[in-house]
């Protein structure tokens, strides 16, 4: 069953919330008693067709797992959120159909070929043959992937494996393109590449959801900004809306100070 987004939403999320039970080593490397963390506490916000939308945080903030939530790789415990009008609670398979998820955790296989794994993919998400070849061709030679096409994955380097987590999670033209830290990791020179890439994905009319934990990458890319903290939103606008006047960095610095209870 689908729901009615409203003024040009493409994704609504309405009170997620996920908890995760600690383990010992846990509790030690986090320096808590606690045996459950609440990772994403009651988080909101919409994100519009053919925008940039980025969700800034700390390490440990909830983006991750806020994002994962929304590719239906684990299941909220409260709420919902809503992807092209389809449930990622009722509907995990359609909201699959309509996104791409790409995160620095995605582990190729290194036995296997970019040809090998952009084809396996392709042929999961159910394109056609000659559509394949031709964003194969498109893709590759977009990224640089071409020469190496034929090679190993484990015999690649690390931003080569990049680019090709990159293609074969957008090998389907999915509506809806979800990074998790979309740079880390990468070199200046690869870096450049995707966030390029990523201008030119919204100018197709995609519309993007990204998380980072840099206020450059922020400013640089994104149309609207949520700020989370501890699970929580605790701004969302425009950068105009949430800055008012002064950098992104200082008026993150402001709301954290501010919701830590810290001193300047």
């Amino acid at each position: 069953m689908e729901t009615d987004l409203f003024d040009g939403e493409i994704v609504r999320v309405d009170g997620l919330r996920k908890t995760f039970t600690l383990s010992r080593k846990q509790q030690r490397t986090e320096k808590t008693g606690l045996k459950r963390k609440i990772a994403v506490d009651g988080l909101s916000f919409t994100a519009r067709k053919g925008e940039i939308y980025g969700l800034l945080g700390p390490n440990g903030a909830g983006k991750t797992t806020t994002l994962r939530m929304l590719s239906t790789l684990i299941k909220p415990d409260a709420g919902d959120a809503f992807i092209c009008g389809e449930s990622i609670v009722r509907n995990p398979q359609k909201v699959r159909d309509k996104i791409g998820f790409m995160t620095s955790e995605l582990k190729l296989d290194g036995f296997f070929t970019p040809d090998y794994l952009f084809n396996f993919f392709g042929e999961m998400h159910g394109c056609g043959k000659e559509e394949l070849k031709q964003r194969k061709e498109e893709l590759f030679a977009r990224f640089g992937i071409d020469r190496f096409a034929n090679v190993r994955v484990k015999d690649l380097s690390t931003g080569m494996k990049q680019k090709i987590s990159l293609v074969v999670s957008i090998v389907h033209e999915p509506e809806v393109i979800i990074f998790d830290e979309p740079t880390n990791g990468l070199d200046v020179v690869t870096a450049k590449v995707v966030t390029d890439f990523l201008l030119e994905l919204k100018n197709m009319g995609k519309s993007i959801i990204l998380s980072t934990h840099i206020f450059s990458l922020v400013e640089k890319l994104c149309d609207r900004v949520g700020i989370i903290i501890d699970g929580k939103a605790v701004a969302d606008g425009t950068l105009q809306e949430v800055c008012g006047g002064v950098t992104l960095e200082e008026k993150f610095f402001e709301i954290y100070r501010s919701v830590k209870g810290v001193e300047e």
